[in-house]
């Protein structure tokens, strides 16, 4: 009977450690960043509305031929709005095709948001109810996929861009897809 006394200091001492064990493992800088089990695999097929013309339907068929940078954003999303000039910036420089993915989001909504803070891509596909996304293992926005010319997912970032993540992370991984061309 004494030793049942001590079981709950026992358990007690046991789940701090746990804690202590879960604390310290997620001192990693990027703990919210899941892997992507889609990083060098086919791309997810998709036919999705553009947002500008919903009668027209685009294929990732009809995207393979040349890399392209497709960025997830929505106009309810605070750190779409805070990405958008990096965005921007790196659409400017034309150095690949940069395709809007618009999720979860009304498209009257959407227009208005790219009419207020300029609209940097070269397309932009709607996704308004998100099963699409599902399939590309999108669980929020802003995340952006690196798909090169074969339709191949290289490189994937959740959160918002920054210069710094366009330069240390993106450009290594785009000169990689570019040099296979």
């Amino acid at each position: 009977m004494k030793s049942t006394r001590w079981l709950p200091l026992a358990a007690f001492f046991l789940l701090a450690l746990l804690l202590a064990a879960g604390v310290w493992m997620s001192r990693k800088p990027n703990r919210d960043a899941l892997p992507s089990p889609l990083i060098n695999k086919p791309a997810p097929a998709f036919a999705l509305p553009v947002l500008h013309e919903p009668s027209r339907t685009v294929t990732l068929d009809e995207l393979k031929g040349k890399p392209f940078l497709l960025n997830v954003w929505g106009s309810w999303c605070v750190e779409c709005r805070i990405e958008h000039p990096v965005i921007t910036r790196f659409a400017e420089t034309k150095r690949v095709r940069v395709i809007g993915y618009n999720w979860k989001d009304e498209p009257a909504d959407a227009l208005r948001w790219l009419e207020q803070f300029n609209n940097p891509y070269w397309l932009v596909i709607a996704d308004v109810d998100g099963r699409a996304a599902i399939d590309w293992g999108i669980y929020g926005a802003p995340e952006t996929f690196l798909v090169d010319a074969k339709g191949v997912i290289r490189w994937k970032h959740v959160g918002p861009l920054t210069d710094a993540i366009v330069a240390s992370e993106l450009m290594p991984v785009l000169q990689r897809v570019e040099a296979v061309r």
